[in-house]
């Protein structure tokens, strides 16, 4: 596989790039070796400054739900350019999307368009600040709610392949504010609360998670953590920024039917483009500016062009709702090729899939939460990323990350990855 151009790509951008990327796990660095320079996508496939053709399974990190380029948002995007890329002034379109994801999510009455998934994050959690007049906030250990500084104590993703579980640069102030509890450990809640009485205004979690690779959260887990945050009268924030219209068309939660008070969403509401937002009971959403004292603002939010790859990929989804049908059966059958491979080489490496989100864990165990997570061989990991590039598989470069599956994946390429998986593990182990 030639790969000149990307090594010279890299080590240009290196000198005028802090690490040659411009986010973090893109720089290969826990696999090893030079990332690719992507030229172009379309469908299933992307293709390398170097010419190469690669199956891929990241999907820009979970957005493209119907694959690369898809012909009905490309086609909104050109008609949407004619009329003007940015205004900073409402527009209807931006009316229409709220009205759509109010429609689609039960939980959501009112929304805030803003520009990524790291200000929905955080947005959220000083609206909940501002509603409840408390500072405290629980996370979970191995969830990544963006990179504001109270989210980066134990955070996973990026952060967690980096070996950087509390980056420098938080202060003491905000780290003690942020009180961190052990995913899928409804005691860990209990003691927190407990020690914090009246002093949290709110509790964030990744209902599956997706950034200590993917684990899901017990369904009595979520149970008892809706009821605690009732009876203590703390918000309940789901960061669906991952799994919102990706699981379902109510995302998670159409999964555990339970109804957060805020939840915060990304990737595909933009249809691809860069945007986020935030929404959930009006109570506490009217307290944002400017309709009330918590302030929030964005120059680019609701950027028109964002708004309307956002609402075509949304109104798919909504005169589509076999979408999720359609990627359940090929998830299904990539899992089974998969864990039919492992019982051909007597392995049982632990392989975690919730809808169209699957990870391969280099562990032989159940894995459940982040302790269990970090168990895995990275290193292998590392090897199985390289063997499936050389075969023309692009996954995630990292252990602590998903596979992505959209509607674009063929049979034949599913075929193709199950193949390739076999052949790779077994010139590792």
């Amino acid at each position: 596989m030639n790969t000149i151009r990307s090594a010279n790509l890299f080590e240009e951008a290196k000198q005028i790039i802090p690490g040659g990327v411009n986010s973090p796990v893109r720089a290969f660095k826990s696999v090893g070796g030079n990332p690719l320079f992507i030229e172009k996508g379309k469908g299933s496939k992307i293709y390398d400054v170097d010419g190469n053709e690669f199956i891929e399974y990241i999907g820009s990190w979970g957005p493209h739900l119907f694959g690369h380029n898809p012909r009905f948002i490309k086609d909104a995007l050109i008609k949407a350019i004619e009329n003007g890329t940015s205004f900073g002034a409402p527009t209807e379109l931006e009316v229409k999307i709220a009205k759509l994801i109010i429609d689609l999510v039960p939980s959501v009455e009112m929304i805030r368009m803003v520009n990524s998934g790291t200000e929905a994050t955080m947005s959220a959690v000083r609206a909940a600040r501002g509603y409840t007049g408390k500072e405290k906030f629980i996370k979970f250990e191995g969830c990544y709610h963006g990179h504001a500084d109270y989210f980066l104590i134990k955070a996973g993703s990026g952060a967690l392949t980096l070996g950087i579980p509390t980056s420098p640069g938080v202060t003491k102030g905000n780290a003690a504010d942020t009180l961190l509890a052990d995913y899928n450990n409804i005691d860990s809640v209990k003691r927190l609360v407990k020690a914090n009485k009246n002093e949290i205004a709110a509790v964030i979690i990744e209902p599956v998670a997706g950034n200590m690779g993917v684990v899901r959260a017990d369904n009595k887990f979520m149970e008892d953590l809706r009821n605690i945050c009732n009876e203590e009268k703390i918000v309940l924030i789901f960061d669906e920024v991952m799994t919102g219209f990706r699981l379902s068309a109510q995302g998670a939660q159409g999964i555990y039917y339970i109804k957060p008070d805020l939840v915060t969403f990304g990737k595909i509401i933009g249809g691809g483009l860069p945007v986020g937002a935030f929404g959930g009971k009006k109570e506490i959403m009217e307290i944002i500016a400017p309709a009330g004292p918590v302030y929030q603002a964005g120059t680019l939010s609701g950027n028109p062009l964002a708004m309307t790859a956002g609402y075509a990929a949304l109104t798919h989804i909504k005169n589509h709702p076999e979408v999720y049908d359609e990627l359940e059966q090929k998830s299904a059958y990539l899992e089974m090729g998969f864990k039919e491979n492992m019982k051909k080489l007597r392995k049982n490496f632990a392989l975690n899939r919730v809808g169209s989100m699957m990870t391969l864990f280099f562990f032989e165990g159940n894995v459940n939460s982040f302790q269990a997570a970090v168990k895995s061989d990275t290193t292998l990991f590392g090897k199985y990323f390289h063997e499936m590039l050389t075969r023309g598989i692009y996954l995630a470069p990292a252990q602590f990350e998903a596979i992505f599956v959209s509607t674009a994946h063929s049979n034949q390429d599913l075929d193709k990855t199950i193949k390739a998986n076999f052949e790779s593990l077994k010139g590792i182990v």
